[in-house]
Parts: C-alpha cells; structure tokens; sequence
C-alpha cells in the first residue's frame, strides 16, 4: 500500500541515509534504521554485524531492541520505521513482531544485492519444504516440548504477544 510522504518522513529518511554512511566509516555496514512515534524519533540503530560479531546486529534489529527499552514495550505499532535499505527477512521479520505500523525505505534489495548483501537465498528457503532446505532440519523430542506449549495456553495470566 502506497502512503502519501511528508517533509518529516524525509527528514527521518535522510537521518536513517546520514547514519548508514557513517556507519561505514566507525566500522560497520552500510545500513541504518529511525523509529519514529509522532513526531519523535525514538532511537536509531546502525548495523553492528562485524563490529559486535552479531549476525543478529542488523540496523532496523537494533533500532527495535532501543525502542522497545525506552518505551518499556514489545508492542510498537504506534511507531513507523525508516530504513536506509530494503529490510532483509530477519528484519522484517523483527518489524512484524514488533507491530510497526509503517516502514519507508530507500535502497532496495537488489541493491544492496550489487554490493554483496544477498539475501536472495534466504528467501528462495522460505518457499521450500523443510526436507529441502540447504540446513538440515529435524524434529526431535516433540512429546516433551508440548508440555510447555500446552502449559502456555492453559495459563491465564499470560501476556500474549
């Protein structure tokens, strides 16, 4: 779905384009994230990958994890996120769990795929059977791991998410 942009959204895309180019030159990759509720930017995060060696450090991961810390909540769908690029699959995985509302970005996959970050097989992955996958995946103990499943959904003060 196509959104109308405003000034501020490409004030907050230019921020997000302005860290990702920085971030190169502290030692990290060429991405960057803003989250946004109103009119407030809420944190920010830049890649960290090789910096922190987290292949989990990824700019919009890591603008997630602050926001949820300073706003105490898993629960972001009152925010949007600016991205420098496309987000990858575990990114945008991450942004559906967290419920953002809206996310803007600038580069796109294929991009960032011309400069080496190929998330292509990734997502040629997702569209396979497990029996298929390059990872070798098996189902081990079931009967076991049930009993925490069963206990969650028969728990009434959960909190769900």
């Amino acid at each position: 779905m196509m959104q109308t942009v405003l000034i501020n959204d490409l004030k907050y895309m230019r921020k997000a384009i302005k860290l990702s180019i920085q971030n190169i030159d502290n030692g990290g990759g060429p991405f960057a994230a803003v989250i946004v509720k109103g009119s407030k930017i809420i944190s920010v995060g830049v890649n960290r990958v090789t910096k922190n060696n987290d292949p989990t450090a990824h700019a919009e991961v890591n603008a997630i994890r602050s926001a949820c810390r300073k706003l105490k909540t898993f629960d972001l769908s009152d925010c949007i996120i600016y991205t420098s690029c496309e987000p990858c699959p575990m990114c945008l995985g991450a942004i559906y769990w967290s419920r953002i509302k809206m996310i803007y970005y600038a580069n796109t996959k294929e991009d960032a795929k011309a400069i080496g970050f190929d998330d292509s097989f990734i997502y040629s992955e997702l569209d396979k059977s497990i029996d298929n996958r390059k990872i070798s995946t098996t189902q081990i103990l079931h009967d076991e791991a049930i009993v925490s499943f069963q206990k969650w959904n028969n728990t009434d003060n959960k909190i769900k998410y």
